[in-house]
């Protein structure tokens, strides 16, 4: 089962100090990724003014919208890839690695044609202020450009995941994350680029993840290995990839859409709140990034587990995650809530920044995690094959309130701490109709395997 060091045996042994190996790796690779973004708007916010920290925050939703439906399609690539490295089926691995760096291509070029042209018309649908308007579409657009380098990055880290390799996309993105932010001092600072500046060494770090994950793949000694000859999408792969990464990218951007409709309400107080709501959003992706690689965790083990049929072991890695991550989240909301003053201000001096950013903070932070809980369930039940049903309730749950929240109750209480209570509140209805969802399909499977 284990090729090499880098390697974890998810069906063997013990489970927790494995997902710690498997889940720490991650989770600092997916902050080193987030931070891409927060140096972005940390040097902006410090070097360029409240205008060009707006800008780029304000792009944020629009682009998570844009890409999640194609980063969610990655899961199904690392679930199917999970399964057919857990049964030793070698021949199938490789066409689920050849396909999946296929769909990244394709799905790169396209978004970056998507993002460069509709940028400016998007922006504007979400209210974006006419002082911060042009500077946001310049930003998104070049931002966009480096979206093939993007896909093909996240894509062969998902294959890599899925054999337990999550240590060296860590070595990479701290190589590509110090290019970056070398190149934002450089281009901002000295040659005073601004937004055109960050989003440039944005491209350039992704390109350098890309070419090294791709390459990692090219000299790997397994079933895993790439080969730019055998590189096309076999059919019956590709609608196995779907059935588990579109429902998964469906929800993801359907939850980013109401996102981007909380983002216009923040649009509508003006680019100072905006401002605090891109630090204090930068925070809160800080906090997603740890309990998602927890999850990650979860659908990794336990697709590997459902491949050789081991339900005990499965129902053990949820435990233990439900254990890491609400650990993880109560130690990070809890510091995020008693230092946010101090935080805040590594984005922006501004005082009003900073007090419109401690607003959304206050009622985010401590409670989170009951949304590292409520994307815990549907990771195991992706492991498992099951992807709609979860999406559906996702959907409801999460974007439903959040609708409900900001076209209802929210004109009547127009305060970013109201707006947010729609965050928690949201979490809890999702909850409770996972977790409903969770038992029906465990006691299916269980049946299929006694």
């Amino acid at each position: 089962m284990k090729n090499n060091k880098y390697e974890i045996d998810m069906v063997n042994g013990t489970i927790m100090d494995k997902l710690i190996s498997f889940a720490l790796p991650l989770m600092l690779s997916g902050i080193l990724q987030l931070a891409f973004n927060a140096v972005d708007i940390i040097v902006v916010g410090q070097f360029s003014g409240k205008e060009a920290l707006a800008a780029v925050g304000s792009t944020t939703a629009l682009i998570n919208v844009f890409v999640n439906l194609f980063i969610g399609i990655s899961l199904g690539a690392n679930v199917l890839a999970a399964r057919c490295y857990a049964a030793g089926k070698d021949e199938e691995m490789s066409k689920t690695v050849h396909t999946s760096i296929m769909i990244a291509i394709i799905s790169g070029i396209v978004m970056a044609i998507v993002g460069v042209v509709f940028a400016h018309g998007a922006l504007s649908l979400m209210g974006t202020p006419d002082d911060v308007i042009d500077l946001s579409t310049l930003y998104m657009r070049i931002y966009f450009c480096g979206m093939p380098f993007f896909m093909l990055y996240n894509y062969g880290a998902a294959i890599l995941r899925a054999v337990g390799d999550t240590k060296r996309p860590l070595i990479f993105l701290i190589i590509s994350g110090c290019i970056n932010a070398a190149l934002n001092l450089t281009l901002v600072i000295v040659f005073d680029m601004g937004v055109a500046g960050v989003a440039i060494g944005t491209i350039v770090s992704q390109c350098v993840s890309c070419i090294l994950v791709i390459s990692c793949l090219c000299r790997a000694n397994s079933s895993y290995q790439l080969k730019f000859s055998r590189l096309h999408i076999e059919k019956d792969y590709l609608m196995q990839i779907f059935q588990v990464g579109i429902p998964a990218g469906i929800q993801s951007t359907v939850i980013n859409f109401s996102n981007a409709l909380l983002q216009s309400s923040v649009n509508s107080f003006g680019s100072v709140a905006m401002a605090g709501y891109t630090a204090a959003n930068n925070v809160l992706g800080f906090m997603y990034t740890s309990v998602n690689s927890i999850t990650q965790a979860c659908m990794s083990f336990t697709s590997q587990n459902y491949a050789v049929g081991k339900q005990k072991r499965m129902d053990r890695v949820l435990i233990d995650c439900l254990i890491l991550t609400t650990a993880v989240a109560l130690v990070m909301g809890c510091g995020a809530y008693f230092f946010g003053t101090q935080i805040l201000g590594i984005y922006t001096s501004s005082e009003k920044v900073i007090k419109c950013g401690l607003e959304i903070i206050s009622i985010t932070t401590v409670p989170y995690f009951l949304c590292g809980i409520m994307d815990l369930f549907p990771g195991a039940l992706r492991g498992m094959g099951y992807s709609t049903v979860p999406m559906i309730l996702s959907i409801i749950g999460t974007v439903g309130v959040r609708i409900i929240w900001i076209f209802i109750f929210f004109p009547m209480h127009r305060s970013l701490y109201f707006l947010f209570i729609s965050y928690p509140g949201s979490w809890i209805v999702t909850i409770i109709m996972q977790v409903a969802c969770f038992m029906v399909v465990r006691n299916k499977v269980k049946r299929t395997m006694t």
